[in-house]
């Protein structure tokens, strides 16, 4: 527990002036209503100019016992447990930029701060891309890596931290690290992957880059059942089409055909559920298969995948409405769920269980992960009830449910995490790097 840290009126300007020595005039303030993390208020705001700036900041922070949040572009702020104090928020949109770029290596350095879609748009004007697509409109790079957060090409290439070459942070006490170039150093690089700035503060990432694509195409499918996209997604895993990515999309409202699971049926018809955000046609729920490559080889591929899944299907060039986005909405209880992709239909049964009527899901069937959303009127003690039971469906399957966001009484109520097998590595891990917990405490499984 980090002790709170009592300034008067003229500690507090002192800070705010030597912020404003650090960062500049117009990137350093006292804290407004909007600055919170996961709905703990800060203090003061920090905008550093680059990273010997942001280690001042660190040794700022360290001197006067204060705690340091950082903040990219705030898409996730609103994620996981509230922090115990944020004093100093560490905005890092000016740790922004796309650095040194090795084309023989395939490789390019983008700073923390830097949007993900400005990253894209200056590499594909080069041909290039990175095979990342997180689903947050806005995030930057360092926000995406922070909380290991991943799209639909996750399938086939791993997430964003899963491409990462080395990694350049400060520590707690402002040293500037860099991680990478073996086996050691990216160990190290990917422990900082969902730490929600909690093990240090990201200056830069290298990642992977490839060619974009010549051909993109997305074949698509109405489906009723979690049973059926089971079914389904066996299939084409079976059929080695190579997909790039693999997505389901289950709206709340999706509603069996005639002679199939009647028991999910039966739950679709609940009124408290029916309707919520469906975006297939009326009653459905779809499965889509992205497929990249040269145009032959894909249209050759594309056409044995509708053979596979029959008349129903549609081919597009482009994705899908729902494609890469998440099915909850503000406010709600945003759910993850990783189970074996064996038993992902069982996962999503056991959800419908305990909520007494289908919830929309949507993710990465291909993979068996995905988002779930809770409607945000629910109790917190209704809420937990439901979490107890798919965790207990989900331990023996290998599995387990996540809450990613939540109303606040909802959030101080229940375990946001669950049984987590790496919480020692964690602990000693934040033990080593901020030894203090200076860096976002409490952000981390453990009260960490």
């Amino acid at each position: 527990m980090v002790p709170a840290r009592s300034t008067g009126s003229s500690g507090a300007l002192d800070i705010a002036r030597r912020l404003t020595e650090i960062c500049g005039p117009r990137f350093a303030r006292f804290a407004g209503a909007a600055d919170e993390v996961a709905g703990r208020a800060a203090r003061w705001v920090a905008v550093p100019g680059g990273a010997h700036a942001a280690a001042q900041v660190l040794r700022l922070a360290a001197r006067h016992d204060l705690t340091v949040v950082p903040r990219g572009a705030g898409t996730k702020i609103d994620w996981g447990a509230p922090p115990e104090r944020v004093d100093i928020m560490l905005d890092t949109g000016r740790l922004a930029g796309i650095g040194h770029r090795s084309p023989s290596q395939g490789t390019a350095e983008v700073g923390a701060g830097t949007p993900l879609r400005a990253v894209q748009a200056v590499l594909e004007r080069i041909g290039q891309r990175l095979a990342v697509d997180a689903p947050s409109p806005g995030a930057t790079i360092g926000g995406v890596l922070a909380a290991d957060e991943a799209g639909p090409l996750r399938h086939r290439h791993g997430t964003a931290c899963d491409q990462l070459v080395g990694l350049r942070y400060l520590a707690a006490d402002g040293e500037l690290t860099e991680a990478g170039g073996g086996a050691t150093g990216l160990a190290r690089a990917r422990l900082l992957c969902g730490s929600e700035g909690a093990l240090g503060v990201l200056v830069s990432a290298t990642l992977r880059v490839q060619a974009l694509p010549a051909s993109r195409v997305w074949v698509t499918r109405p489906v009723w059942t979690p049973l059926e996209v089971h079914d389904l997604v066996r299939a084409v895993l079976a059929a080695r089409l190579e997909p790039a990515a693999v997505e389901i999309d289950l709206p709340a409202g999706a509603v069996p055909r005639p002679g199939r699971d009647p028991r999910a049926e039966a739950m679709a018809r609940h009124p408290s559920m029916t309707g919520r955000r469906s975006t297939g046609p009326a009653g459905t729920g779809s499965l889509a298969v992205l497929l990249e490559g040269g145009p032959a080889e894909v249209t050759e591929r594309a056409d044995r995948l509708v053979s596979l899944f029959g008349g129903r299907s549609t081919v597009a060039g482009a994705a899908p409405p729902w494609w890469r986005s998440y099915p909850f909405a503000p406010g709600d209880t945003a759910l993850r769920l990783e189970v074996p992709i064996s038993d992902l239909h069982a996962a999503v049964y056991a959800l419908r269980d305990a909520a007494g009527a289908p919830v929309p899901v949507r993710g990465s069937a291909g993979l068996g992960v995905v988002h779930a959303a809770l409607p945000g009127t629910l109790s917190p003690e209704r809420v937990a009830s439901i979490l107890a039971a798919v965790r207990g469906v989900l331990l023996a399957r290998q599995g387990r449910c996540l809450v990613l966001a939540a109303p606040p009484p909802v959030r101080r109520a229940v375990d946001l995490w669950g049984d987590l097998a790496g919480l020692s590595r964690l602990r000693a891990a934040k033990q080593h790097l901020d030894p203090a917990h200076r860096l976002a405490p409490g952000r981390l499984p453990g009260n960490l």
